[in-house]
């Protein structure tokens, strides 16, 4: 009898043992981003300690990819919270109804221009604008003038130059697309398909992604890039910026009608397991520590208004005055036609 009770003591004591141990453990959090998603240790882990979280970063791909990723995965979600759809994706997003509304506190410091959904679907984190980017070394070794206008770009003295995304898996990629059709239009005798196809001829690379495009196929950002110009961000500089010489190695093109602003959001899958936490992340990625870690780790514009930018960012990032403009419901009504056109005339499909 008492060895039956010491039994019962034990697997009691067991019992709880176990149970303060789940108690303790920090609930997992998946968040689905793109490959360029960065953030800095510390304010990782301190994140994790406070709200009792361990975030797990799953990357797949670009902004694109990770749109048709939760789409085709949205009855049975990879993840508990996405991060990195931007205006150009966003309403394939809400169309396919992946996100759960939700309003962060920390909305109440962002400014309205980049609260773009009513319901809070999806949570503002940071802006750019989409822009060339060029190797200045290279063009001044060859004492070769910039290119001043879009259509300087056809011209025989840019003919391999320039590599950018195809716009059906690049959100960078989708950018630039706009970008044209905000400049050549859809109508008349010279549009953006024109244009385009004037690109193509002139031996211009289209790659599946930016990462690809600016770390494999771009002079500044690899050692075996052949192209000098490439499809990145006005705020891309910093990250090349050289301490022996005290200066970035790259600089972009933000003449008016150039560039094209990019917001990137963040939402809560339908599906998740844990949609407290899941709040949580959405709050940490409004929170302060977050927003100044931006710049530096992923080459953008916090949206918070009070976070301090580093001193590397506000001299060598750049914020053009005129970016290019296509209304949302154009972009919502027309981009699979656009995009589809794209198709058949840059890769013949």
């Amino acid at each position: 009898m008492h060895t039956f009770r010491r039994l019962l003591f034990v697997v009691a004591v067991l019992a709880l043992f176990a149970g303060l141990v789940q108690s303790q453990s920090p609930v997992v959090v998946t968040l689905l981003t793109h490959d360029s998603f960065n953030v800095s240790e510390d304010v990782l882990q301190a994140f994790e300690a406070e709200a009792g979280i361990r975030l797990e970063i799953l990357r797949g791909g670009d902004a694109g990819q990770i749109v048709n990723q939760a789409i085709l995965t949205r009855t049975t979600p990879l993840a508990d919270v996405l991060f990195g759809v931007d205006n150009t994706f966003l309403s394939r997003a809400l169309a396919a109804d992946l996100f759960l509304p939700y309003t962060s506190p920390g909305l109440a410091t962002v400014p309205e221009a980049f609260i773009v959904d009513a319901d809070h679907r999806v949570t503002p984190v940071d802006y750019g604008d989409v822009c060339l980017n060029y190797d200045i070394a290279y063009f001044a070794s060859r004492d070769l003038a910039l290119p001043a206008s879009l259509s300087d770009l056809t011209l025989p003295a840019y003919r391999g130059l320039l590599v950018t995304m195809n716009p059906a898996t690049s959100s960078p990629g989708l950018a630039f697309l706009l970008t044209t059709i905000a400049a050549f239009g859809t109508e008349g005798d010279y549009t953006y398909l024109d244009y385009w196809a004037d690109l193509v001829a002139n031996e211009t690379l289209i790659v599946d992604g930016w990462s690809e495009a600016y770390f494999g196929e771009f002079t500044a950002g690899s050692d075996e890039g052949r192209y000098p110009l490439v499809v990145s961000y006005a705020s891309s500089p910093p990250f090349t910026y050289d301490e022996t010489t005290d200066a970035a190695t790259t600089a972009s093109l933000i003449a008016d009608g150039m560039c094209f602003r990019q917001i990137e959001f963040a939402g809560i899958l339908r599906g998740t397991d844990a949609p407290a936490a899941a709040q949580q992340v959405i709050d940490f990625l409004l929170s302060q520590p977050f927003q100044e870690d931006l710049p530096l780790q992923m080459y953008v514009f916090p949206v918070q208004p009070a976070a301090q930018l580093p001193d590397v960012f506000t001299r060598f990032a750049q914020l053009p005055e005129e970016p290019a403009q296509v209304p949302a419901e154009d972009i919502e009504l027309y981009r699979e036609d656009w995009i589809q056109a794209w198709t058949e005339v840059v890769l013949g499909r």
